[in-house]
């Protein structure tokens, strides 16, 4: 859970990283298109990516789910934590009924018989 924490404070920190990077391809699809309105190697900038605009959205969108990303990871420790303590109550409500059984087990077998129960499943186990 500590690293959640120190996960979750940098949101500003990674809008602004995000916006950064959505400028840088604004600005990169902006040059080629200059360029290529301007240079006579025409055929190489054709190859270059034409939807850079569409990986500034993307960039957004990883901005989004970066931003998200802490609180997942927190409600999934919690999940986790909350299985953890069901799994030992189970264990616990599996004893009170293991010990249930043997009392009224007790109260139905003369001692006798019950002792040489015991004595079996000691030397079984």
């Amino acid at each position: 859970m500590a690293a959640t924490a120190g996960v979750g404070g940098g949101g500003g920190a990674n809008a602004a990283v995000a916006e950064q990077i959505a400028q840088a391809v604004r600005s990169t699809s902006n040059l080629l298109q200059l360029m290529e309105q301007s240079s006579p190697a025409q055929v190489h900038l054709a190859k270059l990516p034409k939807n850079l605009l569409e990986k500034a959205s993307f960039a957004k969108n990883t901005d989004h789910v970066l931003h998200q990303l802490p609180q997942v990871i927190s409600s999934l420790d919690a999940y986790l934590d909350r299985s953890l303590q069901s799994a030992s109550q189970i264990k616990t409500v599996t004893q009170l009924l293991s010990n249930m059984e043997k009392t009224q087990l007790k109260s139905m077998l003369p001692s006798s018989q019950m002792k040489e129960d015991q004595k079996s499943t000691e030397s079984q186990g």
